[in-house]
């Protein structure tokens, strides 16, 4: 495999990056500030790692202005180091050949539309009416269902199912055992089905829609609407294991880490970030901008950007026995001091 370099005076050019150091040496790959080599690119973002910048044998590290006087070697200077590396590194990424055409394992129903350059991996099933536009690629295993569209440049990477009424924006990339379009968790209770009562299921007749540029994690489930479609705008990123249920709409640029959930009908701002195995309850509205962190639940509409938590910190068991012991008696306790302070302020 042919080894990928790129000369710090190149770096610095193509990123518009003061450099100090030898522009002539050659990078031909990333790492740690504590692991890297001399042939290999590293960066400071986070202060508690600036102690291993002074022994650091990195061949040049992406830095702050403020950090460059206690960098040994080479450095780029950059306004957000960890930013900047995200660019650089993705020139030393090597992704699998997709050559395009459709391989001879692949079921494609004779009403379905395949673009140019488009690439159907091994034992895909593309079904009547779908689309896969232009240099989309389906790896092995993928299923794109009725009226379904993948669009140009988009990449299911392996197993991703879209069942039905699903539109990709452009340079999607959604990564194995993710589910798009199955059923909403939609259910009306009938008293008088059965001898006490049943469940009577409601037809999910809307779609998803994700726009340009999402990325789905691997077995991360995302609803069809019930009515009108599930929405996810553009830049949005979810992590894996997430459940998007039917009729939220994700607003531009917003991240949700690993287990989210949010429940039917809700809707989440633009640049929202949300904590890993957080939740949202359904029909509930989240503006632009909030930050929900790690394993809270929102339980009302937040109507101002910020960041909000839930939930009880980790304690020593014991400790925690005790407080939960008192959870119950909060309500008795707050009247309790209520009444105290009245009892003061009228004397």
């Amino acid at each position: 495999m042919t080894t990928i370099t790129h000369s710090l005076a190149e770096l610095a050019e193509r990123f518009g990056l003061p450099l100090h150091g030898d522009g002539a040496r050659r990078i031909d790959g990333v790492g740690t500030l504590a692991g890297a080599g001399p042939s290999q690119l590293s960066f400071l973002a986070n202060g508690k790692y600036a102690a291993q910048l002074a022994a650091t044998r990195a061949g040049v590290v992406v830095v702050r202005e403020e950090n460059l006087a206690d960098c040994p070697t080479a450095a780029l200077v950059a306004a957000d180091p960890y930013v900047m590396y995200a660019r650089i590194a993705a020139l030393f990424e090597r992704l699998p050949a997709t050559p395009a055409g459709i391989h001879p394992s692949a079921v494609v129903a004779a009403g379905a539309r395949i673009g140019s350059g488009a690439s159907i991996g091994p034992c895909c099933v593309i079904e009547h009416g779908a689309v896969i536009e232009d240099g989309a690629v389906l790896g092995p295993h993928c299923i794109v269902g009725t009226d379904c569209t993948v669009g140009a440049q988009s990449r299911l990477v392996a197993r991703v199912t879209l069942v039905t009424r699903v539109t990709l924006g452009k340079r999607v990339l959604v990564h194995p055992g993710a589910v798009i379009g199955s059923d909403g968790f939609g259910l009306a209770f009938d008293r008088d089905a059965f001898d006490h009562g049943g469940w009577i299921k409601l037809p999910q007749l809307g779609g998803v829609c994700i726009g340009d540029d999402c990325e789905i994690g691997a077995n991360t489930t995302i609803d069809r609407g019930a009515l009108e479609n599930t929405v996810l705008e553009q830049d949005v990123r979810l992590d894996n294991q997430i459940q998007i249920a039917h009729n939220v709409h994700v607003g531009a640029h917003t991240a949700m880490a690993g287990c989210a959930a949010v429940a039917g009908s809700a809707r989440i701002g633009r640049y929202c970030m949300i904590g890993g195995n957080a939740g949202v309850l359904g029909h509930l509205e989240l503006a632009d901008r909030v930050t929900i962190t790690a394993k809270s639940l929102v339980t009302h509409s937040i109507r101002e950007p910020g960041e909000y938590s839930s939930g009880v910190p980790l304690q020593e068991n014991r400790r925690w026995r005790r407080n939960a012991a008192r959870f119950k008696h909060l309500d008795e306790y707050a009247r309790r001091l209520s009444a105290l302070e009245k009892d003061s302020n009228d004397e």
